[in-house]
């Protein structure tokens, strides 16, 4: 992971242990990733629909355009990592016929599926302006997250 990985990550810990709520967590961070990783145009958490559990809705966000609000568990790169239960991440969003468009102007996406107790809670999910943006020390601080925010859920 890179410096600014690291800085993050314990500014999100920091955060996480001094915050009454789950949703402020995904708010500050969503933010922050936001305004500090300059190829992460949008950045948002999905959370699995407590009324219908085969459904995910849009959480805290931050970024240029407006998410998809309810996307079913079978469909697009939210679905596929949500049925798969691993990190989805396309280099070239447009030649992936999973991928559900939130804006023509997404090039990148990873989507990181967030469990508790070995359930699936929702997703922190990245999209870029900028192919390639998702390597491997970005997924690996994308997972991270992710993780945070899954120990969050846990105690609520």
């Amino acid at each position: 992971m890179m410096p600014v990985h690291e800085e993050l990550l314990r500014e999100f810990q920091d955060f996480a242990r001094s915050t009454p709520t789950d949703k402020a967590v995904m708010e500050f961070i969503s933010r922050r990733l936001h305004e500090k990783m300059t190829r992460y145009n949008w950045v948002g958490f999905y959370l699995v629909d407590a009324a219908d559990p085969g459904v995910l809705v849009v959480g805290p966000f931050a970024g240029s355009f407006t998410p998809n609000a309810r996307i079913p568990l079978n469909t697009g790169l939210c679905g596929a990592a949500a049925s798969s239960g691993k990190t989805v991440v396309v280099h070239d969003v447009t030649k992936d016929s999973r991928y559900l468009a939130g804006s023509p102007l997404v090039k990148c996406e990873i989507v990181v599926p967030i469990f508790v107790r070995n359930k699936l809670a929702g997703e922190l999910d990245v999209e870029s302006y900028f192919f390639t943006t998702f390597t491997d020390p970005e997924k690996e601080f994308v997972e991270a997250c992710a993780g945070m925010v899954g120990k969050c859920l846990e105690k609520a």
